[in-house]
């Protein structure tokens, strides 16, 4: 059975950004794309629906809409492409049953603060069995790499290096789902892994009850970072690791690295539908795609 990187198609520009970000790690994973869009039946189409056409004529054209534009840019890409009549929460979870991977548009915050729109996202993603990337508008290519001189073209990109893959690493908790993720999507992307855990506990004691002066608890923390790490940077000797370990709140410091990044990775307990802080914060502020992992 084929394995696909899927991505959600809704008409907007959110979720085309999303249709193009998948066509491009579809081909770096070396596997088939499949388009979903998912649309409603209703009695009474809204006024958005020309009178000469149905809801599902519409959907179509949707969905037609953005096969063609990743087969303009990507040819050669197998795509599968899928209209489902239901809700899409329901249609994208069932498709990430059989995908490597869903891409979704998402859309942050709203002009009001603390509202957050893009609900379709927020759910699937916290009940995605598979890693969820969310993609904001406007995420190109060209936004994957460093900077690169003006003039340069599409077919000179490859050549230039990529940005860091960012990993959250909480050391307490080290799922290797997680951790594998980001090694072969840095891998794939020939992207070096920028590894970062910040901490904010209750300094540990000595063996004599005494706390650890700040510089013995900093190097504690970077010794558990090395030690989670040791056994994938063996494994995926090909990917260059570098680690920052801080005391600050873990939701700032990848926000941080959001901004020199072309992905960041989190992760999210498989047996809840809670997201937690630091995913949410990373889903609503950050510039770059963010890829959500389910663990144990």
């Amino acid at each position: 059975m084929d394995r696909y990187v899927t991505a959600g198609i809704d008409g907007s520009a959110e979720s085309l950004a999303a249709a193009r970000w998948a066509a491009r790690e579809a081909l770096r994973r070396s596997t088939p794309l499949r388009l979903v869009h998912a649309w409603r039946w209703h009695p009474y189409p809204s006024s958005s629906v020309p009178a000469d056409s149905t809801g599902r004529t519409v959907a179509e054209q949707v969905l037609s809409g953005a096969v063609d534009s990743v087969r303009a840019a990507h040819s050669g890409l197998r795509i599968d492409e899928r209209l489902v009549s239901g809700p899409p929460v329901s249609a994208l979870v069932s498709a990430a049953g059989t995908s490597e991977l869903l891409v979704l548009g998402s859309r942050g915050l709203g002009r009001v603060v603390g509202f957050v729109v893009g609900a379709v996202s927020q759910r699937v993603v916290a009940h995605s069995p598979c890693p969820v990337v969310l993609v904001r508008a406007g995420q190109t290519a060209a936004a994957e790499h460093l900077p690169a001189l003006h003039g340069i073209s599409p077919d000179e990109l490859p050549g230039i290096p990529y940005r860091d893959v960012v990993l959250g690493l909480d050391t307490e908790r080290p799922c290797d789902e997680l951790i594998e993720f980001a090694f072969v999507t840095a891998r794939e992307h020939g992207a070096p892994l920028r590894v970062v855990h910040a901490f904010r506990p209750a300094p540990p004691r000595t063996a004599e009850g005494e706390p650890f002066p700040g510089p013995e608890l900093l190097a504690a923390q970077e010794h558990a970072v090395i030690a989670a790490l040791r056994p994938w940077s063996a494994k995926f000797p090909e990917v260059s690791v570098t680690e920052t370990v801080s005391e600050e709140r873990a939701a700032g410091a990848l926000l941080h690295a959001a901004r020199a990044a072309s992905l960041v990775v989190v992760g999210r307990k498989a047996s809840t539908s809670h997201l937690g802080a630091v995913t949410h914060a990373l889903l609503h502020h950050a510039a770059c795609p963010v890829a959500v992992v389910p663990h144990v």
